[in-house]
């Protein structure tokens, strides 16, 4: 469309309100841009300049309220109240604002405006699990448990990352960790494993073994990796029943391929079935020693579907004992220990042997199988032990001495398969160290 201005007259206004739009917008935005420019120093003198370049950002104000509120130099909590003021004048429905003003309130020592300023944030974002968390804090500094731990509880169902930090925060303020089961956490897998974590990080281990109870009651699908901290905490306290108790539950959960293990073994997966390693009740694998590489191996296998495989790179003369199994055993009970193994041009007078191990006797004792070296088809290895008064516990261990000639070098490939530790007799009540 094209205007066509008639006079002289009507060309020169059209002309002088054309320059005063101009000259207003570019004021406008010349404005905009000092004041982002401002903002931008992060310093108290330039994020006022902002807020007074810029009135009715509401932006501006708050970034001013958190300045006078968090400098560390010179706090003005006064001051930071009234921007936080301008700001939700402007904007009354942010959350974010109302919470630093109530924040602002209770270190001022005004704790019924705080709550209010709170209770505010709440019905402008009712749904937000900071909103949630921060004024159930506050709740918990005021001492009102039952109310607290409802907002907790709203906090980390929307954020279930905020648990560990939950139960710790209710822990402080209240030792009934059955109350803040009940009334903190919901009732989630993820929940759950936090508050474990939380518990067993603090040598907790009756209420950490609380929380597994309710967790397993839930009947999780749930990967055995994210129980095996917990059980070797449980180990290392010598709580052995309930490892093996926690152990049992969690392989149920875990929906595992079966392990073919022989009737009556200590020793869990022993064919390496599962793929489950790491410690608890399953294999425990090392750093892996200078010259040999430890994998498992589904082309070669005994029986089952795998096998652990051991190659020399002929470099060193190994001290191999890096792959081992814990198990529980019973004092006096006459146990059978095997296990098979073949070999491939595995070099040198030492070859595989298993070893049982125990270290709570001041000897520090063990027992071996023969090994075997060269090149053998599966060959059983076996050895008999009765297990001694106080040793609880034992460990099974796949190992290699380093010859006695120190330049033989060891070179080849081990595979070993179903080892287990199979009870023979009952125990024995005059069973001695």
């Amino acid at each position: 469309m094209v205007l066509r201005l008639s006079s002289a007259a009507a060309r020169l206004t059209f002309v002088f309100v054309a320059f005063i739009l101009a000259t207003a917008l570019a004021y406008s935005s010349i404005r905009d841009a000092l004041a982002a420019y401002y903002s931008g120093l992060e310093t108290g003198a330039g994020i006022e300049r902002a807020a007074q370049l810029e009135p009715s950002n509401p932006e501006n104000w708050f970034l001013l309220g958190r300045y006078l509120q968090y400098n560390l130099e010179q706090p003005d909590l006064a001051r930071a109240i009234q921007a936080y003021h301008s700001s939700l004048a402007l904007d009354p429905r942010a959350a974010t604002v109302w919470l630093d003003l109530a924040a602002a309130y209770e270190a001022q020592g005004d704790l019924p405006a705080a709550r209010e300023a709170y209770l505010q944030a709440k019905r402008v974002y009712p749904v937000s699990a900071e909103v949630a968390w921060r004024y159930g804090n506050f709740l918990l500094r005021q001492n009102e448990v039952p109310s607290a731990f409802a907002e907790i509880r709203n906090a980390v169902s929307a954020d279930p990352k905020r648990a560990a930090e939950a139960l710790s925060r209710c822990w402080r303020v209240d030792p009934d960790f059955e109350a803040i089961l009940d009334n903190a956490l919901p009732p989630t897998v993820p929940v759950y494993l936090d508050a474990i974590r939380e518990f067993d990080s603090d040598a907790a281990i009756d209420p950490a073994l609380a929380v597994w109870d309710r967790l397993a009651s839930l009947h999780p699908r749930l990967p055995l990796y994210k129980i095996i901290p917990f059980t070797d905490s449980l180990l290392q306290a010598r709580r052995l029943a309930d490892a093996h108790r926690v152990w049992d539950q969690a392989i149920a959960l875990a929906d595992l391929t079966p392990t073919n293990d022989p009737p009556g073994s200590v020793l869990w997966d022993g064919g390496f079935e599962t793929g489950v390693l790491g410690g608890g009740f399953a294999w425990a694998i090392a750093p892996p020693s200078p010259g040999v590489q430890v994998t498992i191996d589904s082309s070669e296998k005994h029986s089952g579907q795998r096998s652990l495989r051991l190659g020399f790179d002929g470099r060193r003369n190994v001290n191999f004992s890096d792959v081992c199994h814990l198990a529980q055993v019973q004092p006096g009970t006459s146990y059978r220990l095997s296990g098979w193994v073949r070999t491939q041009g595995l070099t040198t007078d030492q070859g595989i042997r298993l070893r049982l191990e125990w270290v709570e006797n001041s000897l520090n004792a063990s027992r071996e199988t023969a090994d075997v070296h060269g090149t053998q088809p599966w060959t059983q290895l076996m050895q008999s032990w009765t297990a001694v008064a106080n040793v609880p516990q034992v460990r099974v261990c796949v190992t290699r001495h380093p010859s006695d000639d120190m330049g033989r070098r060891i070179h080849g490939i081990a595979w070993i398969d179903d080892v287990a530790l199979v009870p023979e007799s009952s125990p024995s009540p005059s069973a001695k160290p």
